[in-house]
């Protein structure tokens, strides 16, 4: 039995964890999910991490963008956006229903980690999936027009504002959720997910106590690049390690991670690269294909990682 914890947020996460739970019994399996990226939108709160997860491990996410339901509708948007309301932010009709259930339950005093316990197992997930906190918690970008909401940079302004600072508002007093520590503690392998380092991997770590404990653990974490030939796969990760002052590449990955993970997952794009982040980080590469172009990539890189982690030829 191999029990694993991954450290996600975003679409990259998602399609790792759709591996993992195909080559490992899903019930040894948990997902501690990014929610810095929460925020209330026309009353209702949204966790677009938690439900980018469970989706796609439900088999339920839209293939064509990675997020949002498959076989949706906006009628209930557009009407709202002839009302005058907010229709930046689209959500379908089905997965209105998400974000109605969990606004509700929170206003009845249930905390985020319960609510998504409930949603997961009405999916039939046999997976645990957690977010890190039930706190809130919101990730703030600095730019050159000043600080902005997550989303607000995100989608209302489509990643286009060049990224100076990041800070986690909530995080000083935010606790970890209650069965994250002990995810960490009993986990045979933690895996940092193929995410944004910046965007969805340090706001889970800015949760005080939570990044001491995986550097604690260094020696059972395996981190896998997201950055592939000098690009991101998918999002922004490419343009803040730039604007941050980092290398555009997997060895400027690396070296975030270097405190955090004993193994790093190189892409075989980035194989010249191996030898040099070994004697820069002091972690050991590993080289294997890790862009996830289907359900037999995705299996690959997650049975690859397993093995890695667990020095496993």
């Amino acid at each position: 039995m191999t029990r694993a914890a991954v450290l996600a947020g975003g679409v990259g996460a998602a399609r790792f964890l759709d591996g993992l739970v195909r080559v490992l019994p899903p019930e040894d399996v948990t997902a501690i999910v990014n929610v810095g990226d929460d925020m209330e939108w026309a009353g209702l709160h949204i966790s677009p991490d938690l439900d980018t997860v469970s989706y796609t491990l439900a088999g339920l996410v839209n293939p064509e963008t990675g997020w949002g339901l498959i076989g949706e509708s906006r009628r209930t948007l557009d009407r709202l956006s002839q009302l005058g309301g907010p229709d930046w932010f689209m959500i379908g009709d089905l997965d209105l229903a998400t974000h109605l259930y969990r606004t509700h339950r929170l206003s009845q005093g249930d905390p985020l980690s319960a609510i998504t316990g409930d949603l997961t197992a009405r999916l039939g997930l046999q997976c645990a999936i957690t977010p890190v906190t039930d706190d809130r918690l919101r990730t703030v970008v600095g730019t050159d027009s000043g600080e902005l909401a997550f989303q607000d940079y995100f989608v209302r302004r489509r990643a286009a504002d060049r990224v100076h600072s990041l800070r986690f508002d909530g995080a000083d007093s935010a606790r970890p959720a209650p069965t994250v520590v002990k995810t960490l503690e009993q986990a045979d392998v933690i895996v940092i997910a193929p995410s944004n380092p910046f965007l969805s991997i340090d706001p889970l770590l800015s949760v005080p106590g939570l990044r001491d404990l995986v550097v604690s653990y260094r020696s059972r974490v395996v981190a896998v690049s997201p950055i592939v030939g000098g690009a991101a796969v998918k999002g922004p990760a490419a343009e803040i390690l730039q604007s941050l002052g980092h290398d555009v590449s997997a060895l400027g990955v690396a070296r975030l991670y270097a405190d955090l993970a004993g193994v790093f997952v190189l892409d075989e794009a980035d194989k010249l690269l191996a030898s040099r982040i070994e004697g820069e980080t002091q972690m050991r590469v590993v080289v294997m294909p890790t862009l996830m172009t289907d359900v037999g990539a995705k299996m690959s890189l997650a049975e690859g990682t397993l093995k890695a982690a667990l020095n496993a030829d």
